[in-house]
């Protein structure tokens, strides 16, 4: 089976995945402690109606995540009718409309939870790569920068990926670099991060660079048609035709099928 990772541009696996953990424990800030009383406020202090509203956010989230659109936006439509103050509910809705393809009900979700949480991070990241996929650059940078400013936000990794790669779409290079090295200095593990940071450093002529990234994917198990056809290309580049031999085998054994495969058999280097 062919594994694609779309390495260029525009991967974003976004992030319901903070609003998954946060579900749990979280208070109304409404909500406040008897004066005669200093204990902290617990889930049994939250409304009836914001617990009602948490579990119909908690199934939207299971049902977008498994890639049910429609019932997660029934859910998460019960979700706001209940409770209409869960920046997070909004936010869930600005990612199902962004799937459905309707921007504008997008936009307006993301807007809503942002006027409810102003300095919500995951919002700001979920906003910012959907100006970045309609080409508002400008606008999309300015949310992945409010995003990254905030010291509790634990995604920066992934908010510095999708900066680097809607810079990188948008021709800005060394700006595109410069946050994709970031990102893999917080998370050496991303296949998409390392792809593209040797894809650029091959383009620049930088092939011994290329290869410090290139060759820890491919010789991990996240290595995909795409990532074994630029190694070909970078240690045919470098001489190396051991390597070129050995990443070929690996290509066509794994991916026999895949259009990087057939280049690789008609010695289609260049194209």
């Amino acid at each position: 089976m062919t594994r694609s990772y779309c390495f260029h541009f525009f991967v974003l696996v976004l992030v319901v995945t903070s609003m998954a953990g946060g579900l749990v424990g979280c208070v109304s800030s409404s909500v406040a402690p008897s004066a005669k009383s200093s204990d902290m406020l617990t889930s049994s202090d939250e409304p009836e109606s914001r617990r009602r509203a948490r579990i119909r956010l908690e199934l939207a989230v299971g049902y977008y995540n498994n890639g049910q659109t429609t019932i997660a936006l029934d859910e998460i439509k019960q979700s706001i009718n209940v409770d209409a103050n869960l920046f997070e509910a909004h936010n869930l809705r600005g990612l199902i409309y962004m799937r459905l393809n309707d921007l504008a009900l997008a936009e307006e979700s993301f807007k809503k939870a942002l006027d409810l949480n102003p300095k919500a991070a995951t919002v700001q990241h979920n906003y910012g790569w959907m100006m970045c996929k309609q080409g508002r650059v400008a606008e999309s940078i300015q949310m992945f920068t409010a995003a990254l400013a905030n010291p509790l936000y634990t995604d920066r990794a992934k908010t510095l990926m999708t900066q680097g790669l809607c810079q990188l779409e948008s021709g800005q290079r060394k700006e595109a670099e410069a946050n994709l090295l970031r990102s893999y200095e917080i998370d050496p593990s991303n296949p998409i991060v390392a792809y593209n940071l040797a894809l650029i450093f091959f383009q620049n002529g930088e092939y011994s660079r290329s290869q410090i990234y290139l060759r820890r994917l491919n010789n991990s198990q996240l290595a995909n048609a795409e990532s074994l056809w630029l190694g070909v290309k970078l240690e045919r580049k470098l001489d190396n035709m051991g390597s070129v031999v050995q990443l070929g085998e690996q290509l066509k054994k794994r991916f026999p099928h895949a259009k990087e495969t057939i280049s690789f058999e008609r010695s289609a280097f260049n194209e």
